[in-house]
């Protein structure tokens, strides 16, 4: 019995070796065996801006101005923000910010207080 990975593109479990590849013979899809780890699969690690790692409950500070989209309002440096939760994108710590309301803050701009 093979212990080769289905394909990644059809799922066929057919895959055979090629050289240092590996070929599915329903799609003809062709990838290299280090390459089926999914990266979606690794957990995310966010980290602030001197590096320490973040994690969803933290508590953070901020440390530049930050001018609220749409608004008029600034969170000023030195703003603690409380109970931070990640998030996947650009915008990684969703949380809420007293006198401003649900916020979402890129983690370059907190340090972990």
């Amino acid at each position: 019995m093979s212990n080769l990975p289905a394909c990644p593109e059809c799922h066929s479990p057919y895959a055979y070796e090629q050289g240092a590849f590996l070929v599915c013979p329903e799609c003809g899809h062709e990838w290299h065996p280090a390459d089926t780890a999914d990266p979606a699969d690794e957990p995310q690690v966010v980290c602030d801006a001197n590096g320490n790692p973040l994690a969803d409950g933290d508590t953070v500070t901020v440390i530049k101005d930050l001018k609220v989209k749409g608004s008029s309002l600034v969170v000023k440096v030195g703003t603690r923000v409380k109970n931070i939760r990640l998030v996947a994108g650009d915008h990684d710590i969703d949380c809420k910010i007293d006198g401003i309301g649900a916020m979402k803050l890129k983690s370059d701009f907190v340090k972990k207080a």
